[in-house]
């Protein structure tokens, strides 16, 4: 649960015949059941957990989990699986719901339990897209799922394109390279300075545009990153109509979400659901002006011409020159296949 980059090689990778159980058996011991069990992995380092005691931890059908590290999270993960919960509730921010996704991918495959996130970080997109209120407790999350208020959506799934590694893997909502990990870390900056949620989004969005439209060309905001992206279904390479080397770019950013902060409206009026990605080639300034309105739905041919594009995809190729971030946190660089993990199914109000 706690570090700040991940390598693939020291991700906990538990094969399958080293575990005596796999989750399969734990969908019959999820039916008739007259009081839901449930299963709680909670952050106590969250923004808003520090200080605070877990909720409904008196009850004898809430199974509330700290685990501390990755390798203790499978085993929590796994045992929840075992004893067939009903619901698996992520009491944590976006990092810990991308904790939660990786480490389970082996144990739950394509057959989660129902998902309840408790927003308890500092910016808690996923609970923008999936529209829950930033103050949700678990008994009124609760009572959504007895009413059977869901939503369904596929998070991003990241996996090593060298096929000795199929194994490992990890999962999010959102992905971005180049100058997305930088506006990351300004992110950070305003978490520190005390800005949060969608605030801390806006003040991250205009201080990137600045440092990028009025920098000089040595500003590292106007550098590029090797990046190369790739069609695997055709096969064919993403094109470079914008300036600069043919083998960069500026910006990449890949999501799944369907809402985003600020109510802003990056993939159009009413984006598709699944795997969308978004790129700029080079930081020209016209297109870095006009950045804001594009992220409020503004699109034209000027943009495509200028190195801009947006798309729907449903299994890409990257091979990228500098980490990249996945919901808040650095990844290494390397060559990676990027797809729509499980369907997995939320609670929302």
């Amino acid at each position: 649960m706690h570090g700040t980059i991940y390598e693939f090689e020291t991700l906990p990778t538990f094969g399958k015949s080293n575990r005596p159980h796999k989750a399969g058996p734990a969908r019959t011991a999820r039916r008739g059941r007259a009081v839901p069990l449930v299963g709680i992995i909670r952050n106590p380092r969250s923004h808003r957990n520090k200080g605070v005691a877990p909720e409904m931890a008196e009850c004898s059908n809430i199974l509330t989990e700290t685990p501390r590290t990755r390798e203790d999270l499978f085993v929590t993960l796994d045992g929840f699986a075992r004893r067939g919960i009903d619901y698996l509730v992520i009491d944590g921010g976006d990092g810990t719901v991308r904790d939660v996704l990786s480490c389970g991918a082996e144990i739950f495959d394509e057959d989660w339990p129902a998902l309840i996130v408790l927003p308890k970080g500092k910016t808690n997109a996923l609970t923008v897209d999936l529209g829950l209120p930033n103050h949700w407790s678990l008994s009124e999350a609760l009572a959504a799922a007895h009413r059977g208020h869901t939503e369904t959506r596929r998070p991003l799934r990241i996996t090593p394109a060298d096929d000795a590694a199929e194994e490992h893997c990890v999962q999010g909502f959102i992905l971005g390279t180049g100058a997305f990990a930088m506006a990351t870390e300004a992110g950070q900056e305003a978490h520190r300075r005390g800005a949060f949620n969608s605030f801390a989004v806006g003040l991250t969005i205009l201080w990137s545009v600045m440092q990028t439209l009025f920098g000089s060309a040595r500003n590292p905001w106007r550098k590029c990153t090797p990046t190369r992206i790739v069609d695997r279904l055709t096969g064919r390479d993403l094109p470079h109509p914008g300036r600069g080397d043919a083998g960069e770019r500026f910006m990449t950013v890949a999501t799944t979400f369907e809402k985003f902060p600020l109510r802003a409206r990056p993939f159009g009026r009413n984006p598709a659901p699944g795997l969308k990605m978004a790129v700029i080639d080079w930081p020209v300034r016209r297109v870095m002006a006009l950045l804001p309105l594009v992220l409020f739905g503004f699109y034209s041919r000027f943009m495509t011409r200028k190195g801009t594009q947006r798309f729907h995809a449903s299994e890409l190729e990257l091979d990228i020159g500098g980490p990249f971030i996945l919901d808040g946190e650095a990844f290494p660089a390397g060559r990676y296949v990027l797809d729509e993990g499980p369907q997995l199914t939320f609670v929302v109000p």
